[in-house]
């Protein structure tokens, strides 16, 4: 058997919020956006340079939804974005302003910072030894 996981689903606020975050700030590719319905789109991006994984960006439509914008895996880091220059990425999220909530570290598996999304996502940046 062979699988793999090729979205990972994030609940947004906005979509052009979302997307204008990740493409600009992070400087995400944006893969796809296709209308689907007058309130529902399906907008892809990814780390430039990486495989199939893929963020769904969800516009959160019920109350319920909207409670976990931001808090998706109750307070821990909630994704992991590997990068093959430490110092460059990290520079990037400095200049563009994105909250660090744990400056960089060495540890047993690599040098690691912890930074937010502009929703409150804590995301590891990780250079791995």
């Amino acid at each position: 058997m062979r699988q793999k996981i090729v979205h990972i689903s994030i609940l947004v606020n906005d979509y052009d919020e979302a997307i204008e975050f990740y493409t600009k700030r992070l400087n995400f590719e944006l893969i796809e956006d296709t209308k689907l319905s007058d309130t529902k789109r399906w907008v892809l991006v990814k780390p430039k340079g990486s495989g199939e994984c893929c963020l769904l960006l969800a516009k959160a439509v019920t109350e319920e939804q909207k409670k976990f914008i931001g808090n998706q895996s109750g307070g821990r880091v909630f994704l992991f974005l590997n990068t093959d220059d430490f110092e460059r990425d990290y520079n990037n999220l400095v200049e563009k302003n994105i909250t660090i909530v744990r400056e960089p570290t060495i540890e047993i598996y690599g040098k690691v910072a912890v930074f937010m999304d502009l929703y409150g996502n804590k995301w590891d940046l990780i250079e791995s030894r």
